[in-house]
């Protein structure tokens, strides 16, 4: 064992797309550390001039991206009867509501004992990669026919059952909000020549078609491509699977452990009504076959999530066919500034070194700007649809000066990852105190 000996680097970036969802997994992650170069064949990492091999320990700082030379010694976080004491104070004063950003029943289950009050965002397309079902979606992603598309889907189906049934009992009927899936599907094929000639023969094409296949699917700029409700339009057979695995996780719920669950759907990156109304037609309409098939029927919300600039500019519109809002404030932070989150670790550092930021715009809200745009999504929302309901599910969810914010601009609650939820809960009580004072 190696004690650690001081800072190798603090260039390490917290709030990409990675580290974010490591966060939520209770893992520390540091990414984008330009000052580490890593070699894979020889399997070492140099930093400073200094060569780490595989088997030497480095530790690493996930809230303040610094990275360690040797181990760091670490103990579990013990709640005390003081801190559910002040949780409770906490609770009796904040009006925002706390969920957790959480895929696993294990996240889930940290996040409730931390006191969470329902999941604000569960990204589904996390479960696709799971040993026993990535063959069946790369066949799907593959496949040339609707009919070849909903054979594989249909095998995926009782195991995104499960995953969601398993949420909802781990929540005890407290709210659930599903994202359907967002990403490309070009993310879930494999990249190396020796894994797309293995899938070849897994699936009995010729390594010709299948690269073919990854190649058509490549895209320059993947987080404005196709993705999000882009795809359910493209396929809606993908978003009729996933609406037919959550609904029946509530009924087998309802029936199995008598938990009145009210399944939030969210369709991602919306940016038109049109665009939005079809998704959500298609939705209630694979509902309804349900009800039909089943004889049995249940309360469910349909919603999207605000991560486009257009979508809180038009959003008197999608509130038409939405019952629900979720602040995406990272792709929202993102596309405002025209900042990649992956990559502007290089350059964030330098604006912040200077003044030119006061904060990091991804770890704690731009109220001039992408506050804004928050703020009249709201208004404008509620002003067509009154009983909308509108959260934030971004990782400024769990940031105390973000939190302020979203209660001050009449959000009903925050959403962060598990380990997150006690600050968020404290802060929401806060926030309150400090903007009951500000509006006497």
């Amino acid at each position: 064992m190696n004690s650690a000996n001081g800072i190798l680097t603090a260039t390490g970036g917290m709030t990409s797309h990675a580290a974010v969802v490591a966060r939520g997994m209770g893992k520390c992650c540091v990414a984008g550390c330009e000052a580490a170069h890593v070699n894979e064949e020889e399997k070492y990492v140099e930093i400073g001039g200094r060569l780490f091999y595989e088997g030497y320990y480095l530790s690493i700082n996930g809230s303040t991206g610094n990275v360690y030379e040797g181990k760091i010694k670490t103990v579990d976080a013990v709640l005390s009867e003081d801190f559910n004491k002040i949780m409770a104070w906490a609770d009796e004063v904040r009006r925002l509501g706390v969920r957790t950003n959480a895929d696993t029943v294990k996240d889930a289950t940290v996040a409730a004992n931390f006191g969470a009050e329902g999941i604000g965002l569960c990204r589904t397309e996390h479960m696709f990669f799971e040993a026993d079902r990535i063959f069946a979606f790369r066949k799907m992603i593959c496949s040339k026919t609707l009919m070849q598309r909903e054979e594989a889907l249909s095998k995926i189906l009782p195991m995104q059952k499960n995953d969601f049934k398993g949420l909802f009992k781990a929540m005890g009927g407290k709210p659930v909000v599903i994202r359907l899936l967002d990403p490309p599907l070009h993310e879930f094929l494999p990249k190396e020549d020796d894994d797309i000639k293995q899938l070849a023969r897994d699936m009995d094409m010729t390594y010709e078609e299948l690269s073919a296949r990854v190649n058509e699917l490549h895209e320059l700029n993947p987080m404005l491509g196709h993705r999000g409700c882009r795809l359910a339009v493209t396929y809606p057979e993908i978003a009729a699977m996933q609406t037919k695995a959550i609904i029946m996780a509530a009924i087998e719920a309802k029936q199995e452990d008598g938990l009145d669950i009210t399944p939030e759907i969210m369709v991602p990156l919306a940016g038109s009504y049109l665009e939005l109304k079809y998704v959500v037609d298609k939705i209630r309409e694979t509902v309804n076959e349900l009800f039909k098939e089943n004889g049995i029927r249940i309360d469910y919300k349909v919603g999207t999530m605000i991560e486009i600039p257009r979508a809180a500019l038009t959003s008197d519109q999608l509130a038409k066919v939405a019952e629900f809002y979720s602040f995406g404030t990272n792709d929202l932070t993102q596309m405002t500034y025209g900042f990649s989150r992956d990559d502007a670790g290089v350059y964030i550092k330098e604006y912040l070194e200077k003044g030119i930021f006061p904060k990091d715009p991804f770890a704690t809200i731009d109220t001039e700007g992408v506050g804004q745009l928050v703020d009249m999504a709201v208004k404008k929302g509620k002003s067509v649809n009154p009983e909308l309901h509108c959260g934030i599910c971004g990782e400024q969810g769990g940031d105390p000066t973000s939190i302020e914010f979203f209660d001050s601009v009449g959000l009903d609650y925050v959403s962060c990852s598990p380990y997150r939820v006690p600050i968020a809960r404290l802060a929401a009580a806060q926030a309150r105190i400090k903007n009951d004072k500000k509006n006497k």
